[in-house]
């Protein structure tokens, strides 16, 4: 494959919400896409329909992220076989609802291997050459879940605040490589995600007024593109985080308890 003129993405999570979202917003610029989720029956779907409509190259590569040696696949089928990646989307991740004491340690397991274990495994992998290029751009997808403990979302909430936390860091650790870093924390979103963590049965879900996919999507490649630090979609999202950072941590964990756990 050649250089394509505006770069090369490799966006995993990207069969269905915020990430089949980013895969089109970036074809729509221009980009070529390498994109990679459990579905290939999905993903093949997708990427006949970016080629078709915007002319850009798309490679699919299927498999799943919880699996050890996935990282290592991706980078090999990329970089390892000169294609190069520009852009580096960490979007693959599930959550789940419910009382920790409740809740199946295998599934928990899954959840750490999938938000943390291969977020970390693909940043290192990917970040390596583009940092000998001199040039890059990394969009890890975190959540407004990462600025708080989330008492009935436990695992999950403390997945996205690694998330975080890495990527602030690596942000500044990067500066002098030519790579940025950015980190997507959306609220709740209309998508398939939260209905495979049971959010519906959460009013804090029920309650808000979310957007849609492409809404977050289209925000957080603006935000990569520009270079831009932490990305928070909407309004009171903003708010919101901004205050969960300056309020005290004592209190934190039961006022998301009372706002999350469902209601009699």
């Amino acid at each position: 494959m050649g250089t394509p003129p505006r770069g090369r993405a490799l966006i995993t999570g990207a069969s269905t919400g915020i990430g089949e979202e980013i895969a089109r917003e970036l074809a729509r610029r221009g980009w070529s896409l390498v994109i990679t989720a459990r579905s290939e029956e999905r993903l093949a779907s997708l990427a006949a329909e970016l080629r078709s409509e915007h002319g850009v190259q798309v490679g699919v590569i299927a498999g799943d992220l919880t699996q050890a040696g996935m990282p290592a696949r991706l980078e090999e089928a990329t970089e390892g076989s000169g294609v190069p990646i520009d852009l580096l989307v960490n979007n693959a991740g599930f959550g789940h609802y419910g009382e920790f004491l409740e809740s199946d340690l295998d599934r928990e397991l899954a959840m750490i291997q999938l938000n943390v274990t291969a977020v970390t495994e693909l940043t290192k992998r990917f970040a390596r050459p583009m940092a000998e290029r001199g040039r890059g751009r990394i969009l890890n997808v975190a959540s407004t879940a990462a600025f708080q403990p989330g008492p009935l979302m436990s695992v999950y909430y403390a997945t996205k605040a690694y998330v975080l936390s890495f990527s602030e860091a690596l942000r500044q650790e990067f500066r002098a490589h030519g790579v940025t870093v950015t980190t997507l924390c959306p609220g709740p979103t209309s998508s398939e995600f939260q209905s495979r963590a049971r959010m519906e049965q959460s009013p804090l879900f029920n309650r808000m007024s979310v957007p849609s996919s492409a809404t977050v999507a289209r925000y957080g490649v603006d935000a990569t593109l520009a270079g831009r630090g932490i990305a928070v979609q909407g309004l009171m999202n903003r708010i919101l985080a901004t205050l969960s950072r300056f309020a005290p941590r004592s209190i934190l964990p039961g006022i998301v308890r009372r706002i999350q756990e469902k209601r009699g």
